[in-house]
C-alpha cells in the first residue's frame, strides 16, 4: 500500500516522513502533488487535512517540532493508535535525559520536556531517567580510555531478519584462514598503536557476526590473540564474547573463553518457540539453548546475557508469553529486549515482509508482549542500564539492556553515551573517535566485504592510525 503526502514545502520533507513512518513502517511513502494527505507550513501556522479531519496550530519559531507534533497527533487521531516515544526518533534518547541532569534540570522538569516537546509518554522518560542515572555513573571522562571491538564476520547461517556482515560459514571456508589472519594482523598493529600512545583499555567486546561459528583450533587462535594483546598484563574491566548462536558453541568453545579470562557471554535464543526458529533461519532449538547455557553454568560463567526479540513474524503474545517462561527458568545474569527492526537489508523484509505479506502484530498485541519482557526483567532482578532505538522498529518501541546490579556491561555503555573512543576491527567494523573537549565523533569504517578486507588490511590499519592520531597526537 501507497500513502501519498502533498506537502507544500518540501524542505521539511524528512521531519514529515519520518512521522509518517512511525505510523506506517511497510508502507511505501511518497510526496505527490495530488497527495491523500495534505501538510500546509505557512508563516504563523500549519495545517493537516486527510479525507473529513483537519487541523490546524500556531507554529513557534521551532518550525520543525511544531510540524512533527502536528502530523503525529493527527495520524494518532485518525489511527487510533498512540506510540508511546511520541516525535522521537533519534536511536539514543537516553543522551536527552542524561545531558538533562547534567545540566541540573529536575526529573519532573525532564519529564516535561519529553511529554510537551516530543509528545513522549511519561513512562518512556521516566525509562530514559533511570537509565540516565546508571549512565553517569559509568560514563567515560578520560580521553585515553578506549574500549576495543573485534569482530567476527562469519556466521553459522543469515537469520531472516538480519542486515549486518554476516557471510555464512559453510559457502566461506575458503575465506576463513585470510580474514582470521587478516584480522590478527590489524590486532597487532593496534596493540603497538595503543602502547606507543599509552591508551588504557576498559573494555574488550569480540562480536560479530557470530565469533564462535568458526571450528575450535580457528577460535582459540583469535581468542589467544586478543586475550595477549589486549587483555595480558592490563586493567582491563570486561571482556565480553558474544557466542550468539547455540549451535555454534561446544564444550571447548566454553573452557577456551575461560582459558582466556572471558568475563560475560552471551547466549541468544531470540526466541523459545521452536517453529519461528526455524522459520527465521537459526538451525537450532530451544533444547540447545537450554543445553549450552546450563554447560556455560557449570564451567563456571556467572554473568550470562541473554537476547531475546519482540515482534517476530507469527508471534503474538502466547508464544512470547512461552519464551518468557523458558528464560525466566534459566535464570541469566543480563536480558537484552530488542524490537524486531525492519531492515531493508534484511531477507525478511525483501522475501517474507514484501513478497509473503506477512503481517506484523496490532500495536495494543506488541506493547502486550514488550509489557511482558519488562515482567520478565522484573521477575529476574534486574534492572535497565542501557537503551537505543532503531528505524523501522515493530511498535516504534526499544531496545533495552537489563543486568543485575554489579553486571552492567560497560562496553554497551560507552558505545550508546558517545563519550569513549572504540577501536573496531574486523571487516565492517567502525572504529568511533570521540573528541571530549569539543563534543565532536569522527568515524573511520573498514570495508565490509571480506576479501576487500583481507587485500586492503594494511591501508585499513594506516586510515585507522591516520584517525586516531588527530586526538593523540594533539
Amino acid at each position: 500500500m501507497k500513502v501519498t503526502i502533498k506537502l507544500n514545502d518540501l524542505k521539511y520533507r524528512y521531519d514529515v516522513y519520518q512521522m509518517f513512518n512511525i505510523y506506517y513502517p511497510l508502507n511505501e511513502i511518497k510526496f505527490e502533488e495530488e497527495g491523500e494527505y495534505i501538510v500546509n507550513i505557512f508563516e504563523g501556522k500549519a495545517d493537516f487535512k486527510y479525507e473529513n479531519y483537519y487541523k490546524e496550530i500556531i507554529i513557534s519559531e521551532n518550525i520543525k517540532d511544531d510540524v512533527k507534533k502536528l502530523v503525529f497527533s493527527s495520524l494518532k487521531d485518525i489511527t487510533g493508535d498512540y506510540y508511546p516515544w511520541g516525535t522521537l526518533v533519534g536511536i539514543r534518547p537516553s543522551k536527552i535525559a542524561l545531558k538533562n541532569l547534567e545540566e541540573g534540570y529536575s526529573e519532573e522538569k525532564i519529564i516535561d520536556i519529553f511529554q510537551e516537546k516530543y509528545l513522549a509518554s511519561e513512562e518512556k522518560a521516566k525509562l530514559c531517567i533511570e537509565i540516565a542515572k546508571k549512565e553517569k555513573i559509568f560514563v567515560n571522562r578520560d580521553k585515553r580510555n578506549i574500549a576495543i571491538y573485534v569482530g567476527m564476520a562469519f556466521c553459522p547461517t543469515r537469520c531472516l531478519y538480519c542486515s549486518f556482515t554476516a557471510n555464512p560459514i559453510g559457502s566461506n571456508k575458503k575465506n576463513i584462514n585470510p580474514y582470521l589472519n587478516a584480522l590478527s594482523y590489524e590486532i597487532s598493529e593496534m596493540e603497538k598503536y595503543i602502547n606507543e600512545r599509552n591508551l588504557n583499555i576498559e573494555s574488550v567486546y569480540f562480536g560479530g557476526g557470530t565469533p564462535t561459528s568458526v571450528n575450535n583450533k580457528d577460535f582459540e587462535f583469535i581468542m589467544e590473540k586478543i586475550y595477549n594483546n589486549f587483555i595480558l598484563n592490563r586493567n582491563v574491566k570486561e571482556f565480553t564474547v558474544e557466542c550468539g548462536r547455540p549451535d555454534s558453541i561446544t564444550v571447548e568453545k566454553l573452557e577456551i573463553m575461560k582459558k582466556y579470562n572471558t568475563t560475560r557471554i552471551s547466549i541468544n535464543p531470540q526466541t523459545m518457540n521452536d517453529k519461528t526458529l526455524k522459520m527465521i533461519g537459526r538451525g537450532h532449538t530451544s533444547k540447545e539453548v537450554i543445553e549450552v547455557f546450563k554447560i556455560a553454568r557449570r564451567l563456571g560463567f556467572d554473568d550470562i546475557n541473554m537476547d531475546i526479540i519482540i515482534g517476530l513474524p507469527g508471534e503474538g503474545i502466547s508464544e512470547v508469553n512461552h519464551t518468557v517462561k523458558e528464560v525466566l527458568k534459566l535464570k541469566p545474569d543480563s536480558l537484552t529486549v530488542h524490537g524486531l527492526s525492519l531492515k531493508r537489508a534484511s531477507i525478511l523484509h525483501e522475501n517474507f515482509i514484501l513478497k509473503k505479506g506477512i503481517q506484523i502484530k496490532k500495536q495494543n498485541e506488541l506493547s502486550e508482549m514488550y509489557e511482558a519482557s519488562r515482567n520478565l526483567a522484573k521477575d529476574l532482578g534486574l534492572e535497565p542500564y542501557y537503551m537505543y532505538r532503531q528505524k523501522n522498529m515493530v511498535g516504534n518501541m526499544e531496545n533495552i539492556g537489563y543486568c543485575k546490579r554489579g553486571k552492567e556491561n560497560l562496553y554497551n555503555i560507552e558505545m550508546i553515551e558517545d563519550k569513549q573512543t572504540i577501536i573496531a576491527l574486523g571487516a565492517d567494523a567502525v572504529s568511533k573517535v570521540v573528541f571530549l573537549d569539543t563534543n565532536r565523533i569522527e568515524r573511520c569504517a573498514n570495508v565490509k566485504d571480506v576479501k576487500e578486507y583481507v587485500n586492503r588490511i594494511r591501508e585499513l590499519v594506516e586510515e585507522k592510525k591516520k584517525l586516531l592520531d588527530t586526538l593523540y597526537l594533539k
